[in-house]
């Protein structure tokens, strides 16, 4: 819907705004993680590869690939909801209902996922899934060599990434639901527009196979009646069957002059009938 120039603009409340900055601000953390992430997923290949060496276990050897495309695909996973949501968060700005219910959903999802991944690196240890038994390496023997084999502010930057990413994205979610932010969503109901003095009105929606009205300019004019001085205006037709303006009769004259008498001396041009005498 096209608003009209009488509608009022809508003005974008606080809480929409604040919303889209924390969905960037999320957005950038992911583009940090994965830096880090790429920046130390080859030596943390390099550490799983040297701890399950030596084991005898099935498969032993492909847990270092395992947990590197894991990794790597995570991370990018990751990011590529993040850009998302970004590009959400500018639809959001512009009053778009469903960019707010997309970001809604796609956001849940990313709660879900940066939560589980806070509970995992706050756990603290390297979660293998086996026991240590035998000649396979512990979980925290694993967790051990990757301490010293990686900096030591990785932990705790990743930590403070995964905290500050899940609280931006639920305090923009929770911005979004605001009675101000409901308000901006919801379409604005058309304004009644006075008509303009000369202005042409548009012709209404015609059923189909009826014929339209026709225009007042396309209407032809009545004839006059015969007879009839034209005034300027169209003369309506007479009925058919009657006889359109007959002549009355005049009334003769009170007094009559003797001009107008008949005469009553018989024509002299009037054949003689009377018999011929017979005598």
């Amino acid at each position: 819907m096209v608003d009209s120039p009488s509608t009022p603009t809508r003005q974008r409340p606080s809480t929409v705004t604040i919303s889209s900055y924390l969905l960037y601000l999320f957005l950038a953390c992911q583009v940090i993680s994965l830096i880090i992430t790429l920046s130390t997923i080859g030596k943390t290949r390099d550490v799983l590869r040297d701890a399950y060496a030596g084991s005898s276990a099935d498969g032993a050897e492909q847990v270092a690939d395992f947990f590197f495309a894991f990794g790597l695909g995570s991370a990018i996973l990751v990011l590529l909801l993040a850009v998302v949501l970004g590009v959400l968060a500018i639809f959001n700005n512009q009053g778009r209902n469903g960019a707010r219910i997309t970001t809604w959903i796609v956001g849940g999802i990313m709660v879900c996922c940066t939560g589980g991944t806070l509970l995992s690196g706050a756990a603290g240890g390297f979660n293998t899934g086996g026991s240590g038994s035998g000649d396979m390496p512990s979980p925290e023997e694993v967790q051990r060599r990757l301490d010293e084999a990686l900096p030591s502010w990785i932990t705790p930057v990743s930590l403070l990434l995964g905290v500050v990413s899940l609280l931006a994205l639920l305090a923009a979610l929770i911005l979004l639901a605001l009675p101000k932010s409901n308000e901006f969503f919801r379409k604005p109901a058309a304004a009644w527009e006075p008509p303009t003095p000369g202005a042409s009105y548009p012709a209404y929606p015609q059923a189909s196979g009826q014929p339209g009205y026709p225009q007042a300019s396309d209407q032809p004019g009545y004839p006059s009646t015969p007879g009839q001085p034209s005034s300027g205006e169209p003369a309506y037709p007479s009925t058919p069957g009657q006889a359109s303006g007959p002549e009355q009769p005049t009334a003769p004259p009170a007094n009559p002059s003797s001009s107008d008498r008949p005469d009553d001396t018989p024509p002299t041009d009037r054949p003689d009938t009377t018999p011929p005498s017979t005598s």
